[in-house]
């Protein structure tokens, strides 16, 4: 039997526990989050105020070049690469996931002529299966969606691309990226994955599995801020074949000699539109100073430590309340998450948010858990738990005010 002073002893170990420091978190708040929106590194606000007051304010456009704005996304982009197991040039960030994704997807498409399959799978994130509908139609391709466990035997040389997202928004479930990426390969496909649940929070290694495509957002593990903006990853193998389709003017080799014919820079750049939205690539280079001499396979160490704990616990203290485990007892598939169902999981979760406990909720039963290894503590799991228990035996959740719906859950 788990009790409070194990874990605290966990925590005593924790070779990243210093880390913590690095985070602005409220006092008396438990954040279990981080998969929908990283906490605020302390030293962004500091950076910010420089933006506004001295490069925004008093250099004005001047601060494209003074303050060297302008090759941010290109340094932002080696930064994430650096945790995501791409090379130099290979990433940049731009725009948002959904727009990355429709980029490298049409891109991609443009690279298999004669192959008519984007291949999905039914439970990925919503946003990433609208945008493959509309690639499908506006290139003639038909999207497939199938069952997760039903992907590998659906590759066939009908299929151009293979879109999934590594770790599953709702269960914390993760593919074989490189037995995946192998099989597509081997039947004459590309494949393009969403590192949203990913980059930041563990380990990945895009070269080594032989990788086309990635794209991710920065605002969940990265923790750049609400909407922060996004990356995208091209192999460098596939850049001088990349045609994509939002051909704005950052994406040209020469942007500033405005000539009207589109010619393709020769790099990453080439997958970039148009002017980067500066304030928010700003907040997201300065975050990712938090990742500095991280180890991201210790990284993903104290995130297992922490998954173990939490289903150890819930099924030590929650048995016969009515939770059911929804993210795979083995570690190695899943993501930094744990997901429970429950009947109530709406209420149950707006009660352990009124308790400074703030995790979130996926229609139409699960209460998600993220955890970012940078800050969050073994203890942090133990009190998750306890006042979960107690919010059930004694339904303080049953009230109006926790069973209406808001906006964002």
């Amino acid at each position: 039997m788990m009790i409070r002073e194990d874990c605290a002893a966990l925590d005593a170990a924790d070779k990243l526990a210093g880390c913590r420091a690095r985070f602005a978190l409220p006092a008396g708040t438990i954040y279990l989050d981080g998969n929908s929106l990283g906490a605020m590194p302390a030293n962004v606000p500091a950076r910010m105020k420089v933006a506004i007051e001295q490069e925004w304010a008093e250099g004005l456009i001047r601060s494209w070049n003074d303050a060297d704005w302008y090759p941010a996304p290109q340094r932002t982009g080696d930064r994430i690469a650096r945790l995501i197991g791409a090379g130099q040039g290979e990433v940049i960030v731009a725009d948002s996931t959904s727009v990355n994704l429709f980029k490298v997807l049409v891109a991609a498409t443009r690279m298999r002529p004669g192959r008519g399959v984007i291949l999905a799978e039914r439970t990925n994130f919503p946003t990433d299966v609208y945008i493959a509908e509309s690639v499908a139609e506006m290139t003639g391709c038909e999207l497939r969606c199938v069952d997760p466990e039903e992907v590998m035997s659906a590759i066939d040389e009908n299929v151009a691309i293979v879109s999934l997202t590594h770790v599953n928004y709702k269960t914390g479930k993760r593919y074989d990226m490189e037995a995946m990426t192998r099989r597509a390969h081997e039947a004459g496909a590309l494949v393009v994955w969403d590192l949203c649940h990913t980059a930041g929070a563990m380990p990945v290694y895009l070269n080594r599995c032989e990788v086309d495509f990635a794209v991710g957002c920065g605002y969940k593990y990265l923790n750049g801020g609400p909407g922060a903006p996004a990356f995208v990853f091209v192999a460098s193998r596939h850049l001088e074949h990349v045609r994509q389709p939002l051909s704005g003017w950052h994406g040209h080799a020469q942007p500033f000699a405005f000539t009207h014919e589109y010619a393709p820079h020769a790099g990453i750049d080439r997958m970039l539109t148009g002017t980067a939205p500066q304030l928010g690539l700003i907040s997201l280079e300065s975050a990712l100073e938090a990742f500095d001499g991280v180890d991201m396979e210790a990284l993903r160490e104290k995130s297992v430590s922490l998954g173990d704990l939490f289903i150890t616990l819930a099924e030590q203290e929650l048995a016969g309340l009515g939770f059911t485990l929804a993210t795979p007892r083995d570690a190695d598939q899943r993501g930094s998450q744990v997901s429970l169902r429950h009947a109530e999981g709406y209420a149950i979760m707006q009660a352990l948010i009124a308790r400074n406990i703030i995790g979130d909720f996926r229609a139409p039963d699960i209460l998600r858990f993220g955890f970012a290894a940078l800050y969050v503590r073994h203890v942090d799991i133990w009190d998750t738990i306890a006042a979960l228990k107690d919010i059930v035996t004694s339904e303080a959740w049953n009230t109006e005010a926790f069973r209406t719906r808001k906006s964002v859950t």
